[in-house]
Formats: structure tokens, C-alpha cells, sequence
């Protein structure tokens, strides 16, 4: 039997599958802040997708038209 096998599957990490690699420049500050700046971007849309899709369902529902 194979070591895979015995072990228990939430116990064993896949470590091929965390492998994460970086090349010189993508990484430091500067992709901090521009994964933060998306971030921002996209809680920023959605709010406001959000609010146009509530407005609309108001609109629909609205009693008396």
C-alpha cells in the first residue's frame, strides 16, 4: 500500500499544489498595493452594482404603476 493511502487526506498537505513562485519584481510593496488597489476597485463596483440592482427591484415592485 502506498503512503497516500494511509494517511488521512485532511491531515496530508499537497505540497506540489501550494508551490508558489515569485520572479524578481512581483512580489514587495508594490504588488501589496496593487492587489489592495483592486480590492478597493472591486468592493467599489459591486457596492455600486449592488445599489443600481436594489434600485431597479424597487423600482419594479413599487405599488401603483
Amino acid at each position: 500500500m502506498s503512503e497516500r493511502a494511509n494517511s488521512m487526506p485532511w491531515f496530508k498537505r499537497d505540497k506540489e499544489r501550494e508551490r508558489f513562485y515569485l520572479l524578481p519584481g512581483m512580489g514587495g510593496r508594490a504588488a501589496r498595493a496593487k492587489h489592495r488597489r483592486i480590492l478597493q476597485w472591486s468592493i467599489a463596483i459591486g457596492l455600486i452594482v449592488s445599489a443600481v440592482v436594489a434600485a431597479g427591484i424597487y423600482l419594479v415592485n413599487r405599488p401603483g404603476l
